[in-house]
């Protein structure tokens, strides 16, 4: 066993790191979030429950970092999309990374899907709902426009919440993650772009 994983270089920590929350999320979604212990976690990988604590103190600690993970991700796309002019391209490019960053967290968020009753009465569950809220609003912001009617809001966070469920319902049914990521990519670009081709229905 890796009886000091600290002393044993800095790449090789973070590679340590990583791997300890692969298979915590492994562990996590195979036989459930409350079963799972830390001793098990380190018993897995190999190394010490002490060498474990150096990076997560707890359980909760490892979701917390898998989940800032994700944040950051819709952080960046967001400080990128401020950046660019409203055009039907941009829309594109959002939508595009915004899939990219939902389907690579897809893991994550089955984990917490699945042990949602254990991970809902953690400390951060309800931290964790507001910043989510946040990202999607303000990504629903940029996707609709400056000014934009409730018509395109809702359409805008229709084409964001359609990415998010086919990930999550249709991966298992797709033959393939490129040929889910095709199918998702139409139907929320096609979303996305209709407000702009219709009016917005009368009132």
């Amino acid at each position: 066993m890796e009886a000091n994983v600290p002393g044993n270089g800095h790449e090789h920590g973070r590679d340590t790191r990583s791997r300890l929350r692969e298979l915590a999320l492994q562990l996590f979604a195979e036989q459930g979030y409350e079963k799972t212990s830390l001793r098990e976690i380190a018993e897995h990988l190999g190394v010490t429950k002490a060498a474990l604590y150096y990076y997560f103190k707890s359980k909760e600690d490892i979701v917390r970092s898998l989940v800032e993970d994700y944040v950051s991700d819709l952080d960046g796309l967001i400080a990128w999309a401020q950046q660019q002019p409203h055009t039907a391209k941009t829309r594109e490019q959002i939508v595009t990374r915004y899939l990219d960053i939902v389907a690579n967290g897809s893991a994550v968020f089955r984990m917490l899907h699945q042990n949602q009753a254990a991970v809902s009465g953690l400390a951060s569950a309800k931290e964790r709902g507001e910043v989510f809220k946040e990202r999607f609003d303000a990504l629903v912001d940029l996707l609709a426009g400056p000014d934009a009617s409730l018509h395109d809001q809702v359409r805008a966070a229709s084409c964001l919440m359609s990415v998010s469920f086919g990930c999550m319902r249709y991966e298992p049914r797709a033959a393939s993650p490129d040929e889910l990521r095709a199918a998702l990519l139409d139907v929320a670009l096609e979303l996305a772009d209709a407000g702009r081709q219709h009016a917005s229905p009368r009132a």
